[in-house]
């Protein structure tokens, strides 16, 4: 067993060099980099984002981050369904033919809100989720 041990122990020497572990440690310290890990923003591949829609020209930034194609969007309609239903369905079907062009997913969640996705989510749908028609 010490013959084999022995011969291992030889094998690192030989490998390594005969370098003890404190000269092998000082070694690695020159080679070592240290990274600023507080500084700076990490960047999510994947933003969820809301949005409130209180006018139809809000639709363009809302818009903008999907066409992106990182962005999940939560959008507050309440706002311009309270002022203007016309606007309101325009700004549904911009959303709906943008949607459609980045191969995303919409869809109604409760009274007020509605998610868009691109193309690499999906909406789970059930009983509190609806179909979002464009008209």
């Amino acid at each position: 067993m010490k013959k084999i041990l022995s011969d291992v122990k030889s094998g690192f020497k030989k490998i390594f060099g005969s370098k003890t572990e404190a000269e092998l440690l000082s070694e690695g310290e020159k080679e070592y980099l240290e990274l600023d890990t507080e500084g700076g923003e990490s960047k999510a591949n994947i933003i969820v984002r809301p949005f409130v829609i209180d006018d139809f020209s809000d639709i363009k930034e809302i818009l903008d981050s999907l066409r992106e194609g990182y962005t999940i969007a939560l959008i507050n309609i309440k706002p311009l369904k309270d002022k203007d239903l016309v606007d309101l369905k325009r700004a549904i079907n911009k959303l709906k033919k943008t949607c459609d062009a980045i191969d995303g997913d919409i869809a109604g969640f409760g009274e007020d809100y509605i998610v868009v996705t691109p193309s690499f989510a999906q909406i789970y749908r059930c009983k509190h989720t609806g179909a979002v028609k464009s008209e």
